[in-house]
């Protein structure tokens, strides 16, 4: 099975989405047979860099004012608490994600690209940390066991992967995706927003039992007798043969 996820690290409902969606795989008996690709989306491509400018005062103007913003971080958190992930909204630092998802583009070469992604997620929502600024990357990129110089040259060398992130934005502009998170599995199959475990474990199953449907034989016997047949109401004998 294959999934492909759409994201940003600045979505909160990514972090959470991927949280419930990992939490619907705990235990699964194919778990190791489902291959995970991220796709980059940027939510605001004209974000600035980190300017000292805190998430509500960044949010104030979409929801109307400061109080209200605030009263949707509050949310946030709890809904965050809820599936066990902390966020400290109140000290994120916003910013431009482009050089994140180049970083990602990067990893995935080394194989560390799902590593990298929680990673980042943990320092811009927990840990309050600039996943904008370069020597944070870098730092976060040797923490999963990349070369931290090689993550600084691939981040100062601007053009590196941004084709594959445009790649990827261009990808969901075709096939309609305009938020994010945003699941599709084995290309059949879309699941959009930050669902339940619940929702993704009925997902995961009917994509299962589509790629491993169980077999059915054709009878190839009379199945109007019973005759030497045992059931739980008991053995029909056959008769001897003259």
């Amino acid at each position: 099975m294959n999934i492909e996820i759409w994201s940003d690290i600045a979505c909160p409902f990514c972090y959470i989405g991927k949280q419930n969606l990992e939490k619907a795989l705990e235990g699964l008996p194919y778990k190791d047979k489902i291959n995970i690709e991220y796709k980059s989306f940027e939510l605001d491509p004209s974000a600035s860099s980190y300017d000292g400018t805190s998430f509500a005062d960044k949010l104030a103007p979409k929801f109307g004012g400061r109080k209200q913003a605030k009263e949707f971080m509050s949310h946030l958190t709890q809904q965050a608490h809820s599936v066990g992930l902390s966020f400290q909204l109140d000290t994120l630092k916003p910013t431009n994600t482009l050089d994140s998802h180049r970083l990602l583009k990067w990893a995935k070469t080394k194989g560390k690209e799902t590593m990298l992604n929680e990673k980042l997620l943990v320092a811009h929502f927990t840990e309050s940390r600039d996943v904008g600024d370069y020597n944070t990357l870098a730092d976060i990129a040797e923490a999963v066991g990349l070369e931290r110089e090689e993550a600084l040259g691939i981040l100062n060398t601007k053009d590196i992967y941004a084709d594959q992130v445009r790649k990827d934005q261009d990808e969901a502009r075709r096939v309609g995706i305009t938020g994010v998170p945003f699941f599709i599995f084995n290309q059949k199959y879309a699941v959009s927003g930050a669902q339940p475990t619940e929702s993704f474990s009925q997902v995961l199953e009917k994509v299962w039992e589509e790629e491993h449907p169980a077999a059915k034989f054709e009878m190839l016997s009379d199945e109007t007798t019973s005759e030497g047949l045992c059931t739980d109401e008991g053995c029909a004998i056959p008769p001897k043969k003259s």
